[in-house]
C-alpha cells in the first residue's frame, strides 16, 4: 500500500469511524454544539510523511563532533527522548466531526435502532397533482375520452339482446305480445314490449298470418330446450361494433387532483425539575438525555419548535440556556408544569402539530400531587408522546415515587414512556426507550384516549 493509499485511509479514519455516538452522548462535551451544529469530537491520525533535516551534519552519516568511534555511545541530539520537566497536562489531539441534525438523527436511527417517522399535520399548500378526478361539466379540451366511451359501451352491452331469441317466442303456440315480454323480462333480456309488438306485426305482414298461427314450439320451455341466447359480448366480439350510442351524460371532463403538502411540524415541551434536591449531577443527567433528544427530533421534523419549562411548587417557562444549569431553593410540585404545558400547547393545535412533552426529576413530588392532579392532567393534554426521565444517582430515594405512579397508572400505553438514569451509561438506553415508544406507536392516539382503560377497567391498548 503506498503513501497515497495510506492518506486515503486516514482520512476516511477520521471522517467515517467518528467518536461511537453513544460515548459521545453519555460522556463526552455536548457543550460544543449547538441547535443546528453537532460537533463530535475525532481523533487526529498522524499521516506519516518525510521531513528535511536542515542542520549541517556535515557529511554523509556524520554526526556532530565527528564520527564515533566503535563502541563509543552516540551523543543525544537536542529534543530526543524525554526532557526534563513537569508531565503534560493537554489531552491528546482531537478535531471535531460536525453534522447537521438530520445527519445526526439517521446517524442515531442507526446506533439505537429507531425507525421514528414523523407525520405531516399542518397543511402549509394545495397545488394540483395528476388529472384523475373526473367531473360532469369542464372543457372540451379536458374530455376523458376513454371514460365516455366506456360508458357508452357499458349502456349499449346493457340494452342490447339476441333479437332471434326473443323473436322465436313468437312462435311458440297460443303466445301473444304481452306472453313474450313476460317470458323475456324472466329470462334477463332487456327488451321492450314495444320491440316485441314490432317485430309481431312484421312477421304477420311477412306471413300473411296473425303472429298467433305461427306455431313452431309448445311452450317456451321447450323453446329454450333447443335455442341457446347467444350473449351480446360474444356477438360484439364476432360482428364488431357498427356505433355505440353515446349520451351527454357519459360525458366526463378530467381535473387535477387537489395534493394538500403538509408540514411535517414539531412542538417540543422540554419540563425539569428545578428544586433543591435537583443537584448538579441530576441536572446534568437531564442536559444528557434531553438535548440529543431535541437534535433528534430536529432532523426528523421539517420544523421544530422548543419551550422549556421549570418547576419547584410553582413553574415558570425560560430560556434553552436557563433550562439546564437553574435552580431554586423551594418544594416540589410537578402538576405545576403540567398546567403551564397545557397553555402553551393551546398555542399549537393538536390537528396541526406533533406534540410532545418530556418531564424529567428525581421523582420526588409533593404528597399525592401525581395521581391527583399530574395524571389526570397528561390524560388531559393531546401529545403524540409524554414522557417522563428518573435521575436518581445511586438509585430511587424512598419517597422518589412519581416514576413509579405515572407507569401504574399508564402500564404499557404506546404514547406514554418512563425512562430511569441512574449515571450517565444509562443514557442512551433512555433515548431508545422514549424514542422507540413513539415509534412503536402510531403518533395520533393522545395519552388521554390511551388511559380511558385505566379508568373505565379496561386495556388502554
Amino acid at each position: 500500500m503506498g503513501l497515497t493509499e495510506d492518506r486515503e485511509r486516514f482520512r476516511e479514519v477520521g471522517e467515517e469511524r467518528r467518536e461511537d455516538l453513544s460515548e459521545f452522548i453519555s460522556h463526552g462535551d455536548l457543550g460544543g454544539s449547538d441547535p443546528d451544529r453537532v460537533r463530535i469530537p475525532v481523533k487526529i491520525v498522524d499521516l506519516p510523511q518525510f521531513e528535511y533535516d536542515q542542520r549541517e551534519a556535515g557529511g554523509v552519516g556524520q554526526g556532530q563532533g565527528g564520527q564515533p568511534q566503535p563502541g563509543q555511545p552516540v551523543d543525544p541530539q537536542p529534543g530526543d527522548g524525554d526532557e526534563e520537566g513537569d508531565p503534560g497536562e493537554e489531552g491528546g489531539e482531537h478535531e471535531y466531526y460536525e453534522m447537521d441534525p438530520a445527519e445526526f438523527a439517521r446517524e442515531l436511527d442507526e446506533e439505537l435502532g429507531l425507525d421514528l417517522e414523523p407525520k405531516g399535520k399542518r397543511v402549509v399548500e394545495e397545488v394540483e397533482g395528476d388529472f384523475t378526478d373526473t367531473a360532469r361539466a369542464g372543457p372540451r379540451g379536458t374530455l376523458d375520452v376513454d371514460e365516455f366511451f366506456k360508458r357508452g359501451l357499458k349502456r349499449h352491452l346493457a340494452t342490447d339482446f339476441d333479437e332471434a331469441y326473443v323473436r322465436e317466442g313468437l312462435f311458440v303456440a297460443d303466445a301473444d305480445v304481452d306472453d313474450v315480454f313476460a317470458w323475456a323480462r324472466d329470462q334477463g333480456v332487456p327488451v321492450s314490449r314495444a320491440w316485441i309488438a314490432d317485430a309481431a306485426a312484421t312477421l304477420s305482414e311477412e306471413r300473411g298470418e296473425p303472429v298467433a298461427s305461427l306455431d313452431r314450439w309448445e311452450s317456451f320451455d321447450a323453446l329454450d330446450e333447443e335455442i341457446d341466447r347467444e350473449p351480446a359480448t360474444h356477438r360484439i366480439r364476432r360482428e364488431g361494433l357498427d356505433s355505440v350510442p353515446f349520451r351527454r351524460e357519459d360525458e366526463r371532463f378530467r381535473h387535477p387532483e387537489v395534493v394538500e403538502k403538509r408540514e411535517r411540524n414539531v412542538v417540543v415541551v422540554n419540563v425539569r425539575d428545578a428544586s433543591g434536591s435537583m443537584r448538579e449531577t441530576k441536572r446534568e443527567l437531564v442536559e444528557r438525555v434531553f438535548t440529543p433528544m431535541d437534535w433528534y427530533l430536529t432532523g426528523k421534523y421539517d420544523a421544530a419548535e422548543f419551550r422549556y419549562v421549570v418547576h419547584d411548587a410553582e413553574a415558570w417557562e425560560v430560556d434553552r440556556e436557563e433550562f439546564f444549569g437553574i435552580q431554586s431553593g423551594g418544594g416540589t410540585r410537578i402538576s405545576s408544569a403540567y398546567e403551564l404545558v397545557a397553555e402553551i400547547l393551546e398555542e399549537y393545535p393538536y390537528s396541526e402539530w406533533n406534540r410532545y412533552v418530556f418531564a424529567a426529576g428525581d421523582s420526588e413530588n409533593a404528597g399525592s400531587d401525581t395521581t391527583e392532579s399530574v395524571i389526570p392532567l397528561m390524560e388531559s393534554i393531546d401529545a403524540n408522546l409524554h414522557a417522563y426521565v428518573e435521575t436518581q444517582p445511586g438509585g430511587a430515594a424512598p419517597n422518589a415515587r412519581h416514576a413509579d405512579e405515572v407507569e401504574t397508572a399508564f402500564g404499557d400505553a404506546d404514547d406514554v414512556a418512563v425512562a430511569r438514569v441512574a449515571d450517565p451509561d444509562d443514557v442512551t438506553d433512555a433515548i431508545y426507550e422514549i424514542l422507540s415508544t413513539e415509534a412503536e406507536g402510531d403518533g395520533n392516539a393522545p395519552a388521554g384516549e390511551a388511559a380511558k382503560g385505566r379508568t373505565d377497567g379496561g386495556d388502554r391498548r
